[in-house]
């Protein structure tokens, strides 16, 4: 029996309930760590529920279903690229040198037989979604392919994860509509602004194995300044929130959503400790809440 990897929760479904032979495949795709499918999957829920509040309807749920799902495979497809990309790295960080390529678990050919068949059921997923959409989807994929590299050459691949992980509030807009418009674009900056500030959160787990394998990150960058930083990224953030719901017209229950949000933000900008990695993750965790709250506040912006 495989143990529990380091930031995956000691109960997780996986090492609980799942076959001994699935075991390692599933910790590829990180479905071990839920976490990451919510904040892929909620930017494209935000999306919908935007695009649909403008109009004056609830949000959408199939296009809802549709990008649950497709967002769970991307994400595991995209972790399992990033594993294949980084696995030297990998087996240098404490955190990460159990999973299941650089431990041996999954060879580097069965790794990218993974990736490549996750990619070709979200691609079925996406083409019930329109042409604009589609179009979305498939420039995505050069995001998602260089962002294993911005370790290496910028001390800000936060920010290019932000870029990645929140393409789908364009994406979920325009499936819903098949047109974008500003309020969509400024959900997505504001997106890019959470990102930066909770992968900033994340990386501070990591802060003294990054500086022994050379690996950049935001939390090495700011140092004693990341949870001021992080406070910033998330005032940006809410702004840009506020500006895309005023600018589509949502109405005052929006606004009255969106202070929980910034509250929820305060708090953990407050609390945020860069010696503290426990805390850190945690701290991570808590923005799959931040994610609903946001998609709350816009699915009730559009009750007239």
């Amino acid at each position: 029996m495989t143990a529990p990897l380091p930031d995956a929760a000691p109960a997780n479904w996986v090492d609980r309930h799942a076959p001994a032979s699935l075991r390692p495949w599933l910790k590829l795709g990180r479905f071990d760590r839920p976490t990451g499918i919510w904040l892929l999957m909620l930017p494209g829920w935000q999306g919908v529920a935007l695009a649909n509040a403008i109009e004056g309807r609830a949000p959408d749920l199939r296009l809802l279903v549709c990008i649950f799902v497709g967002a769970a495979l991307m994400r595991a497809a995209g972790c399992a690229y990033n594993d294949i990309v980084d696995r030297d790295f990998d087996a240098q960080v404490a955190r990460t040198a159990g999973r299941p390529i650089p431990s041996g678990e999954i060879s580097v050919k069965n790794a990218w037989r993974f990736v490549i068949g996750a990619g070709l059921v979200s691609l079925l997923i996406l083409l019930t979604m329109g042409w604009l959409a589609i179009g979305l989807g498939v420039l995505s994929l050069g995001l998602v392919a260089a962002y294993p590299f911005m370790k290496r050459i910028t001390w800000w691949p936060q920010a290019w994860l932000g870029l990645t992980f929140n393409w789908g509030a364009l994406l979920g807009f325009a499936a819903a509509t098949g047109t974008l418009s500003w309020p969509a674009v400024l959900l997505y900056i504001s997106g890019l602004f959470w990102t930066l500030g909770y992968d900033t959160i994340y990386a501070v787990q990591d802060l003294e194995d990054d500086a022994l394998a050379g690996v950049k990150s935001s939390a090495r960058r700011l140092g004693a300044a990341a949870p001021r930083a992080v406070a910033g990224f998330y005032v940006a953030c809410v702004l840009l929130a506020f500006i895309a719901g005023w600018s589509g017209g949502l109405g005052i229950a929006f606004l009255a959503v969106l202070v929980i949000y910034a509250l929820h933000f305060a708090w953990q900008a407050q609390r945020l400790r860069i010696d503290d990695t426990v805390l850190a993750l945690a701290l991570f965790r808590s923005n799959t809440w931040a994610g609903v709250i946001l998609f709350v506040a816009l699915a009730a912006g559009g009750v007239r």
